[in-house]
């Protein structure tokens, strides 16, 4: 059975059991990483050397990288799906927005995570928060443009573009903070809330 080494609050483990659950993959999860600590021990160096979770174990195949996660879960459990399109140009577009999660959203979402949701009060540095939240009001905005035309963000069926992305929306309209109205983002994350695996395992809070 597949077993997933991480914890529930990371987004990028999120992203995986949010795809489990879409795709109905059995597995089990361990909590690993940030107050479970673990990473840094060498028997999960030896797995992943970067000491940062999700890990996945395949019936001895281990996978660290949660968007090279989510794809190969789709193609070893659910190769016709179009949760990861199997045209090449529709394809190429998923991971293209799967990529621009590592190289955007991921980057300019964690000022304000880091500063306002795990930095007590007193120890916030607001100037570099406020920084970082125009960075990722930014980023939200190039989503609400593309979600102007289409219902989820790499068309009209969910895929892997809006697995990788979708936690990171989560906690663009959770975290108590000013907020631009973006109003094609907001639609979509009330379309995302309504799935199952989304309740389930990225709108849990935010820790």
């Amino acid at each position: 059975m597949l077993k997933i080494l991480g914890r529930t609050s990371s987004a990028n483990v999120q992203k995986v059991m949010w795809l489990c659950d879409e795709l109905k993959i059995a597995n089990t999860r361990e909590d690993y990483g940030g107050a479970f600590g673990k990473t840094k021990e060498p028997a999960y160096l030896s797995m992943n050397p970067n000491a940062l979770v999700p890990t996945i174990d395949d019936d001895g195949f281990i996978l660290w990288e949660s968007n090279s996660i989510c794809r190969y879960l789709a193609n070893t459990r659910a190769p016709n799906s179009t949760i990861y399109p199997k045209d090449p140009k529709a394809r190429a577009s998923c991971e293209r927005w799967q990529d621009w999660q590592l190289s955007v959203l991921a980057p300019a979402h964690g000022p304000a995570f880091i500063g306002l949701v795990r930095t007590p009060p007193e120890k916030r540095d607001m100037k570099a928060i406020e920084a970082g939240r125009e960075r990722y009001s930014a980023a939200i905005k190039i989503l609400d443009g593309v979600l102007a035309k289409n219902k989820f963000i790499n068309g009209n069926d969910l895929t892997l573009a809006d697995i990788s992305n979708g936690s990171f929306v989560y906690r663009w309209f959770t975290i108590d903070m000013k907020r631009e109205d973006y109003p094609n983002a907001k639609r979509y994350f009330d379309e995302i809330s309504k799935r199952e695996g989304f309740k389930k395992h990225v709108a849990i809070g935010l820790s």
